[in-house]
């Protein structure tokens, strides 16, 4: 057979490539074009880009990262936020009902206050650092230290702690039988690990009864977790004089009232929050290795980590193909079965009982999550709206995933937007919830776009690859 292509280009394969202009003739023909005309053969429209494909130069977005940059570094802006939050936590003294809440916003209030003072007096290049930090050590580290050196927290706190100890003595970290609501344990059996310093260090010396307190696990890991995906996912490499850091933002991001007040009084799912980010840096990133382990730990946490997996599988199957996202696959679920199978086999009643059942209200003792959100409010009209709420949220779901099937993430920012939804979704159609739930799509949402430096979702392509200009290649013989 002779080839009719054109020699010395080679043309564009795959799913996801396109191409600027088809060569059609011979260099001969290409020649006899006159000077400052378009050589002829060379389409004059481009190859319709394919959906999801990157270009470069990227297009502008409607919303820049240097315009949000700038409109961040607005006095205004930051007096806006200090007052919002200062208004966010002295509401919690006059309408929660647990003290511990109540104390969080004794203290935060007035730091809040004094760091939006702070940002309109003092000069700019160290308003908004003296602002941080004034906020950071008011609304979380006073409030913090108080209650770990007094012993007070919530109910979680004292469930993961205690779910250690049943793990040391009994080999599983559910009670048989629960009588109470704080006999419960909702998490799944890796999240007895933040309870294990507590077993080790006591409770006999201030400093035992702070450093074995889970709540400084907890804030660990999600500050661990969110400084190494900010390290992934940010545009220039080490070494490069990269002057962004990440302390300012992860200062701001945990001194704001969604985040302060779940570290100060529980912070359970602050590890959470920051593994989901960092899995899906990681698969960005092609390390399929990590990617799995870090999933497999979330998957072993909670079980509404259990999305995290399928779209941080989707988003290495869009980039890098069927053999990393298969390998993060199968490292995902398979420590995940290897952690919770024992625990299924041996006690399946109390953790169908209390993981599964006792979150959605499914259980004789409701669970004390009780914020007005829709499906908690549909669930309080009774056996029919609890019904409905269950419906609804898994229709919701069902609708997330189909979505997800259909235009599969190409960055981490895509990827944590799309779980951010489901995970909205979840939590607002539940029949029992909390605000504090919603800590996670936020964050989610915010930190991989400050880590990139970047609002789209759209990964950049690199710089060589100019749209419009064919790619060279050796003829075939």
């Amino acid at each position: 057979m002779v080839s009719t292509r054109t020699p010395g280009y080679l043309r564009p394969r795959g799913r996801f490539t396109g191409r600027g202009r088809t060569p059609a003739q011979t260099p001969a023909t290409e020649a006899s074009s006159g000077p400052g005309r378009r050589p002829r053969g060379f389409s004059v429209q481009p190859f319709p880009r394919q959906r999801g494909e990157s270009t470069f130069p990227p297009t502008p977005d409607r919303l820049s990262a240097a315009g949000l940059a700038r409109l961040a570094s607005m006095r205004t802006v930051h007096l806006l936020g200090c007052l919002v939050a200062a208004g966010w936590a002295a509401a919690f003294p006059l309408v929660s009902d647990l003290p511990n809440q109540r104390q969080w916003g004794l203290i935060a209030a007035p730091a809040y206050a004094l760091a939006g003072l702070l940002c309109v007096t003092l000069p700019r290049r160290f308003a908004a650092r003296a602002a941080a930090g004034v906020a950071l050590a008011g609304a979380v580290l006073a409030p913090l230290g108080l209650l770990a050196l007094t012993g007070r927290h919530q109910s979680e706190v004292m469930v993961v702690e205690r779910s250690a100890h049943l793990l040391l003595t009994t080999g599983t970290p559910y009670l048989p039988h629960p009588v109470v609501v704080t006999d419960y344990n909702p998490y799944l059996p890796a999240m007895s690990l933040f309870g294990m310093p507590r077993q080790l260090l006591g409770d006999s010396t201030a400093f035992a009864r702070v450093a074995g307190d889970a709540r400084i696990w907890f804030a660990l890991t999600f500050f661990a977790c969110l400084l190494a995906a900010w390290r992934l996912l940010r545009p220039a490499r080490p070494g490069s004089g990269d002057p962004r850091a990440p302390l300012l933002p992860l200062a701001v991001l945990t001194a704001s009232p969604l985040i302060a007040l779940a570290l100060a009084v529980g912070g359970v799912d602050l590890p959470l929050i920051g593994v989901c980010c960092l899995a899906m840096a990681l698969a960005e990133r092609d390390r399929t290795v990590g990617a799995g382990l870090v999933l497999a730990l979330a998957c072993t946490l909670k079980w509404t980590a259990w999305p995290a997996l399928p779209v941080a599988v989707l988003l290495l199957w869009r980039l890098y193909g069927r053999r990393p996202a298969a390998r993060t696959a199968l490292i995902g679920a398979g420590v995940s079965t290897v952690v919770i199978l024992p625990s299924a086999l041996a006690h399946a009643g109390a953790l169908r009982e209390q993981v599964v059942r006792f979150p959605l209200g499914m259980t004789a003792i409701r669970t004390p999550a009780g914020s007005p959100l829709p499906g908690k409010v549909l669930a309080g009209v009774g056996p029919t709206g609890h019904a409905i709420s269950l419906a609804l949220m898994t229709v919701a779901l069902v609708g997330v995933a189909i979505w997800l099937l259909a235009r599969p993430p190409v960055s981490a920012i895509g990827a944590a937007d799309l779980l951010a939804a489901g995970l909205a979704i979840a939590f607002m159609l539940a029949p029992a919830g909390r605000f504090g739930y919603l800590a996670l799509p936020v964050v989610l949402v915010i930190w991989p776009r400050l880590a990139a430096g970047r609002w789209s979702s759209r990964r950049p392509a690199p710089p060589d690859r100019v749209r419009g200009r064919p790619q060279p290649a050796v003829p075939r013989a």
